[in-house]
């Protein structure tokens, strides 16, 4: 065991036992943001408002970054995001020490960056150590407050189902009542979310999933219909929605709602409880699909002039929409604190939680 690891060991048996409602796992990665331009995106082939997988040709794109801009680095990957805003929210309800996260990173200053930020936030994090490759980073190209995500995985690839094994991971686990990942994470790891949703399933308890990208709905097909059989909660935005409907709902790509009862009505582990489709539209009404029924929760748009950085959106809506589960709010209140935290997020620079959680319900 080495040094760094013998210090994690120490520090998790130092905490007390871990008593919280909602975990998240996925892909922790650092993100490099920046204010550019478009040239920069359409010299890599970038479009606003999406999220893809660096390729090789995207390798040298973070180091001209850093070099032609002024970057920030701020704590991200999409689910440790949602874990963060959900412990702010219920941190300002009087529920400290309420969420975990887990994840693979490196052994490298930017996972104590991670680790620091998303502890900092009072999400328990356990992550999986990779000696031999450095933590994930995201690149954030920001254009008028429009973004463009640029993902090396990196350690976050890594994860194994063996991390669950440890007796924290044993510990989180069986104390939560909620389970979250993004789609992200079916690009590493099913046997882990199979594993622990099954475990979810079993008691009865809570599984939310996100479509996160139309990559995920075209490429990982097979992932995400392992994984939406577990979920009882299933979010995405309006591309992500009309990217399924595209392959899996007779080409429909513009009624949303119809998009939603499909994956309603798809199979289901837990027949105990119905399952909830949650699609997101910027500032478009919000369209919640469950039981046969639509309903449309109007947003509260933002002036444009209010704008800086989209980046973090969905995720922060799904931070303070999990956050209202855990406090036992109804499906109003639970989608009020979304479109809340999300509004709040997209007048930062990335998910950067500025200050104590001002939400009042």
């Amino acid at each position: 065991m080495s040094s760094t690891d013998e210090k994690e060991t120490k520090r998790l048996k130092t905490m007390s036992k871990f008593e919280g409602k909602l975990l998240g796992m996925g892909n922790p990665l650092l993100d490099i943001s920046a204010n550019s331009e478009q040239d920069i995106l359409d010299k890599y082939g970038l479009k606003l408002d999406s999220a893809i997988l660096a390729e090789d040709k995207h390798q040298p794109l973070y180091k001209e970054m850093v070099e032609k801009y002024s970057v920030q680095y701020i704590a991200g990957g999409a689910t440790q995001n949602s874990m963060r805003v959900a412990q702010w929210v219920l941190t300002k309800a009087g529920k400290k020490d309420t969420t975990a996260f887990m994840g693979c990173v490196g052994q490298d200053d930017y996972a104590n960056q991670l680790q620091d930020c998303a502890g900092a936030d009072g999400v328990l994090v356990h992550y999986m150590k990779d000696e031999s490759t450095p933590t994930g980073t995201c690149a954030c190209l920001i254009v008028k407050g429009e973004r463009s995500l640029v993902a090396n995985l990196a350690a976050a690839n890594n994860f194994k189902a063996t991390h669950l094994e440890s007796e924290k991971a044993k510990e989180i686990v069986d104390a939560v009542d909620i389970y979250y990942s993004a789609g992200f994470f079916l690009t590493v790891s099913v046997e882990s979310l199979v594993q622990v949703a099954t475990k979810m399933v079993e008691k009865n308890k809570t599984v939310a999933l996100n479509l996160s990208a139309p990559f995920i709905v075209d490429f990982f097909a097979d992932q995400l219909a392992t994984a939406i059989e577990y979920a009882d909660f299933v979010f995405g935005n309006e591309s992500e929605a009309a990217a399924y409907g595209k392959k899996n709902v007779d080409g429909e790509e513009e009624d949303l709602g119809k998009i939603a009862l499909h994956i309603c009505g798809l199979p289901k582990k837990n027949d105990k409880k119905p399952r909830t489709v949650i699609f997101t539209q910027g500032p478009k009404s919000t369209i919640v699909a469950c039981e046969g029924k639509v309903t449309e929760y109007v947003v509260e748009a933002l002036p444009s002039d209010q704008l800086v950085d989209t980046n973090g959106a969905g995720d922060a809506f799904v931070g303070g929409f999990l956050a209202q589960m855990v406090l036992g709010k109804d499906m109003e209140d639970c989608v009020k604190c979304g479109h809340w935290a999300a509004r709040y997020i997209i007048q930062q620079s990335g998910t950067t939680l500025a200050g104590p959680c001002e939400y009042s319900g």
